[in-house]
This record gives C-alpha cells, sequence and structure tokens, in this order.
C-alpha cells in the first residue's frame, strides 16, 4: 500500500490525528493532574504549618537549641514534612532533618523567599530546588507566636507528584497504542469501501465527459457520496443543456453582429481577437482570418491599439476619431470597454461611422455663418436709418420718436445676436487662433470693470477683485479672457439684485500644477439644480424673461465655454453655499 492512492491517504490522514489528539489530550491531562495535585498538596501543607505553629506556641521549653531542635523533630514526625524553626533573627534553631552540629552549619534563612512572605502576610509559599538535599521541595512558611520562633516552615518533597503524572503518562500511551490499531483497522475497512464507490462514480463521470448522458449513476446511496453523485448527474445534463443553448445564443449573437452597422471587435485576455463582425471588417480592412491573432496585427491604426492596450492596463480611456485606412474623407469614433475582472481584462472595441453628422455638423454651422454674415449688411443700414430718422424726428412728433427708439433697440440687439452667432461658428470651426501673451490679472479685470461701468453704474453694482501671490500675471491669450471675464461678470450683474457686489478673484491651483483659477461669484438666486448641467448651451436661459429684459442674447455662456475650450481650459457653474452662483475657469 502506498500513501499516493486514497486508502494510503486515509491511513496517514486517521494516523495523524489520532497520534495528535492523543498528544494533546495526554499534555493536558498531564498538566491538569499535575496543577491539582499541586494545590491540593499546597493547602494540606498549609493547614499543616498552621497547626506546627500553633503547637510550637503552645508548648514552652527553656530555649535552648536541644529543646527546640528536639521539638521540631517531633512535629516532623506527626507531619511527614521536613519542619524547620526560625528564630526572629533568621537563625535556624531547629530543624527535623538535621542535628545539632548540622544546625550550625545552617545558613541565616531572614532572607528566604518564604521567610520573607510569612513575615508580611503571615504566610508565604515558594517552590524551589533545596541545594542541601539536591530535590525540588514546596516550602510552606507561617508565622508561630513563642519567644524563641517566629517563623515555623514545612517543606514536601515533589517527587510523588512527578511519580503519579508518570503513571498516568504511561497508561496514556498504552491508550494510544490501542486507539491506534483500531483506527487503522476502521480506515482499512472505510477505504474499500469509499474507493469501490468512487470508482464508480468515476465511470460515470467518464462517460459524461464523452458525451454520453444516456444513463446516470444509478442508486448511489443516501450519505454524502450519494449526494455527490446525485448533484454530479443533474449538473452534467444541466450542462449538456446549458451547452446547446449558448450554441444558439452564439449563433443569434453572429447574426446579429453580422447585421449592424456599427463595427465589432472583441479581444480576449490574451490579447488576440476573438471576434470581428462584418463592419468592422469593411472599416479596418481586416482579412477573414483575422480571429486568433493578435490584436496589434490586426488592428493597425496606433490610437485603436492603444485604445485596447490602455483598457487591458485598468484605464478608462475616452473615446478616439479617425479616419479608415485608405479611406481619409470618413469619420468614425471609437470607444472600447473592458470584458472580465481579471487583472489582464479582455476588450469590446466599438466603432462608429459618424462621417454623414460630421457632414450634417459643418452644413449646420457654415448655414448660421452664411446667414449671419448676410444679415450683417442689412442690419447695419436699418441702423444707419433709423439713427438718421430719429435725429430728424421733429419735438411735436413723439410718438414716432418712441416707435424709432423701439426699433433701433431691437435692431442693436439683432446685431449683438448676429455677431455671437458668428463668433461661435469661427470658434466651432477653429477660425480664432490663440496668441498667447503674459496677461496682468489686475489690469484684466480693471478692463472688464471698465467695459461694463454704464451697466454697473446703472444698476448699483460693485465689482471687488483679489488676486492671490503668484497669480499677478497669466499666460494665455489676453483678448480671449477678456472676452471670457466680461461675458460672466455681465451675465453675474444681469442676474444679481441691484446693490449687491460682485467677487473676483484669481488664484493659482495648489499643489505644483501650475494651473490658473478664477472665480466670478454673485449674490443672485443662483442657479436651479436642474439648469446646472444646461447653463452653458446656446440660447439657453435659466429666468428667460429677465435675460430677455435685459437684451441678452443667450449665446454669452456658450461662447464662453468655447473660448475656454481654445485656451485648454475648463469652466464650470455651481451654487455658493450662502446664495448665488459662482462660475469657476481653470486655465492650463
Amino acid at each position: 500500500m502506498t500513501f499516493s492512492g486514497l486508502r494510503g491517504r486515509t491511513f496517514a490522514a486517521v494516523f495523524a490525528v489520532a497520534a495528535v489528539a492523543l498528544a494533546v489530550a495526554m499534555l493536558i491531562i498531564r498538566s491538569e493532574l499535575q496543577s491539582q495535585l499541586l494545590g491540593s498538596i499546597e493547602r494540606s501543607l498549609v493547614a499543616e504549618a498552621r497547626m506546627a505553629a500553633a503547637i510550637v506556641a503552645g508548648h514552652r521549653t527553656d530555649g535552648s537549641l536541644a529543646a527546640l531542635d528536639a521539638e521540631a523533630d517531633r512535629i516532623g514526625a506527626l507531619t511527614a514534612a521536613r519542619v524547620t524553626l526560625v528564630a526572629p533573627d533568621g537563625r535556624v534553631v531547629g530543624d527535623s532533618a538535621e542535628d545539632l552540629a548540622g544546625l550550625a552549619k545552617l545558613d541565616n534563612h531572614a532572607e528566604r523567599p518564604e521567610i520573607v512572605a510569612a513575615r508580611q502576610s503571615g504566610t508565604g509559599v515558594e517552590q524551589r530546588h533545596s541545594a542541601t538535599l539536591g530535590i525540588d521541595l514546596l516550602y510552606v512558611a507561617v508565622t508561630a507566636d513563642s519567644p524563641d520562633v517566629a517563623i515555623v516552615r514545612l517543606a514536601l518533597p515533589l517527587t510523588d507528584i512527578d511519580a503519579q503524572v508518570a503513571a498516568v503518562r504511561r497508561g496514556l500511551f498504552a491508550a494510544l497504542g490501542i486507539a491506534l490499531v483500531l483506527a487503522l483497522g476502521l480506515a482499512w475497512l472505510s477505504s474499500q469501501l469509499l474507493a469501490r464507490r468512487l470508482d464508480a462514480i468515476a465511470a460515470v463521470a467518464r462517460r459524461y465527459a464523452a458525451g454520453d448522458f444516456s444513463r446516470d449513476t444509478g442508486d448511489a446511496g443516501r450519505d454524502e457520496l450519494g449526494t455527490v453523485a446525485r448533484v454530479l448527474d443533474n449538473t452534467a445534463r444541466e450542462l449538456g443543456r446549458r451547452i446547446g443553448e449558448l450554441a444558439q445564443d452564439r449563433a443569434r449573437m453572429e447574426t446579429m453582429l453580422a447585421g449592424m452597422l456599427e463595427g465589432v471587435v472583441v479581444v480576449n485576455e490574451q490579447g488576440r481577437v476573438s471576434l470581428v463582425n462584418d463592419a468592422a471588417r469593411r472599416l479596418l480592412h481586416v482579412d477573414a482570418d483575422a480571429v486568433g491573432q493578435p490584436y496589434r496585427d490586426v488592428i493597425l491604426q496606433p490610437e485603436l491599439a492603444g485604445l485596447v492596450a490602455a483598457c487591458q492596463g485598468g484605464g478608462s480611456p475616452d473615446s478616439v476619431e479617425f479616419a479608415p485606412p485608405r479611406d481619409a474623407n470618413r469619420t468614425v469614433v471609437a470607444r472600447v470597454s473592458p470584458i472580465g475582472a481579471s487583472a489582464s481584462p479582455g476588450a469590446v472595441l466599438v466603432l462608429h461611422d459618424i462621417t454623414d453628422l460630421r457632414q450634417a455638423d459643418r452644413i449646420r454651422r457654415d448655414f448660421v455663418a452664411n446667414v449671419s454674415h448676410e444679415l450683417r449688411t442689412p442690419l447695419t443700414a436699418i441702423q444707419g436709418y433709423v439713427e438718421a430718422l430719429q435725429d430728424d424726428v421733429p419735438p411735436q412728433q413723439e410718438e414716432a420718436g418712441q416707435f424709432l427708439a423701439v426699433i433701433a433697440r431691437h435692431a442693436k440687439r439683432m446685431e449683438r445676436l448676429v455677431h455671437d452667432l458668428l463668433r461661435l461658428a469661427r470658434l466651432e470651426a477653429g477660425q480664432e487662433p490663440v496668441e498667447r501673451e503674459q496677461v496682468s490679472s489686475a489690469a484684466l479685470i480693471d478692463e472688464v470693470v471698465s467695459d461694463l461701468s454704464p451697466t454697473l453704474t446703472a444698476r448699483q453694482q460693485q465689482v471687488t477683485a483679489h488676486v492671490a501671490p503668484g497669480a499677478e500675471t497669466i499666460t494665455t491669450d489676453g483678448a480671449k479672457l477678456h472676452d471670457v471675464l466680461r461675458n460672466i461678470v455681465e451675465n453675474a450683474a444681469a442676474y444679481s439684485p441691484a446693490g449687491t457686489a460682485i467677487d473676483v478673484s484669481v488664484a493659482r491651483e495648489p499643489g505644483g500644477s501650475g494651473q490658473t483659477v478664477i472665480t466670478v461669484a454673485d449674490s443672485g438666486p443662483g442657479i436651479p439644480e436642474a439648469d446646472l448641467t444646461r447653463i452653458f448651451e446656446r440660447f439657453y436661459r435659466v429666468d428667460k424673461a429677465r435675460s430677455r429684459e435685459s437684451g441678452g442674447t443667450g449665446l454669452g455662456l456658450s461662447i464662453v465655454k468655447h473660448l475656454v475650450g481654445v485656451l485648454g481650459g475648463e469652466c464650470r457653474a455651481a451654487n455658493r453655499p450662502d446664495g448665488g452662483a459662482i462660475f469657476t475657469v481653470v486655465l492650463p
């Protein structure tokens, strides 16, 4: 019999468990027995020591060494322990194990631990090796009410306890041997039965592995092995059913992917292509034998390979726009998502052809730019003639003057709208280059306040500026940043009550990033939570009535967002805890 089989391992396990269990039990019993015996002997010895102290106190002698030593011998014969009488100064004046000649050779016992403890608390107990007798002794000392004897000490050898423990140990070893023999016999019988039933279950499992599900294991019993056999039957049949369903699902999925307009490329955890649909083959010009190859040999665009690599590295890369190979007129956006939760997951690359959307967006931008440009000429003419008519209105035609004022006001508003639309069209088309320079933060704020002085004066509002140390200058396009700050401050003035202050601050981002943070905080009603995500959309107004009354076009904050994007920064809006809105611009 070898230990590599089930029976050998069962023998080894049973033997090891039995040996360890009995060894631990022997140690526990030995320790507990020794502890109980020591406790019992200690209590008995303390009682005998107190009785000896009472005898010494009640039996008066002439105080000589001979009389005291004889007293110690008499008490020792009664207690079967060594009795030592100690004088107040620590001298031994009597000892049942020594004669008068030996008493003179004994050391002074005043510093013995049990003697010291007895002087302090009345009773002292100590266990140590006796140099005089060469054995381990248990010492118990108590105080005595006698003019010649201050301490009575009894000592008892511990060899009796060791003898009893040794006897128990021998019995335990004998019981261990008998238990091991019985355990090995039972293990042999159990292993035979277990191996026979496991062989039957293994034969059924081999049939299932070969694809034969026609027969089950039959009656496997009602114990744990029978439960395992029944679970194996049910699992195998369920797996067979699910394999068929998976095959059907895969066929349906391949049919769906083949009909998708979006391209799909699936990369497994090993970095190999496991699926490519027809749309992806057309967009990437992939051969039919791409499945199973490394994705870097199939996806030849570096930006797409970088997306997949970043996703497998645990990152969350943004989408990427690219032109397919040999088709530079098309625009495709690629997105990637991980598959699985391992350290190096697979990835799904989805390709969307947005050529038509980009073309429609270009047409829209061109239309807005052309219409806005064509509207400037008639608007300029209307404004010019209105101004001329206003100069020649007679005083008695007051109503005509009011009509001309309305026409002039709306013509000016239309001119601002056309100007803003043209600005947005240029920004979206990338026609406004960035000219970076050193810009003074304080001077920039002063210029904006000067431009908006009529509005601020009319509403009795003031702008307070705070420039933090280190943010005195900003490297950016001064004209564009001026337009950004002017639009935000003008928006804050329009929505803040009269007589309030608008706070403008410029600071450096902490942490050494070098970013500049510009904030504009007002004391208005704030922005509803539902509008915060749409505040930078074109023509979007939180309070439409107020915006129209102030002559706003609804494009100011949208221009701000595009200008900040051109400068390489970001802008956001939020509500202040103490009321009002706060706009934040972060520049690189």
